[in-house]
């Protein structure tokens, strides 16, 4: 089993749930986040002082999938996701060692 953590721009994640949906990808968790990469954020004015936003507002999705579906996610994630702009985001894929439904005590895979 892989988790699969991506951080994206919020505009977009109607679009990768939807692609994801599509795919037949229904469960995942979303986080509203704040972070920065090469951006290094911006500058802003409010009432006529400038300041720095150096911490953007971002969503974070974590997914696990079969290993055998790790591909096919990742890069419907990716299409969706991006935009060609600075700030896309980033997907990273991790190893799962155990899943427990607990409703049920599923593991493994049927746990998914």
């Amino acid at each position: 089993m892989k988790k699969i953590e991506a951080i994206i721009q919020p505009f977009k994640l109607d679009d990768v749930k939807e692609a994801l949906k599509g795919i037949g990808v229904d469960g995942m968790t979303i986080s509203d986040v704040r972070g920065h990469g090469r951006q290094k954020g911006h500058k802003e004015v409010y009432r006529g002082l400038e300041y720095n936003v150096d911490l953007l507002p971002k969503v974070k999705l974590e997914i696990v999938v079969t290993d055998q579906r790790c591909q096919e996610v990742v890069d419907t994630l990716a299409q969706a996701a991006r935009s060609g702009k600075i700030g896309d985001g980033k997907i990273f894929v991790s190893d799962i060692r155990e899943a427990i439904r607990i409703r049920n005590g599923d593991r493994g895979e049927s746990a998914l």
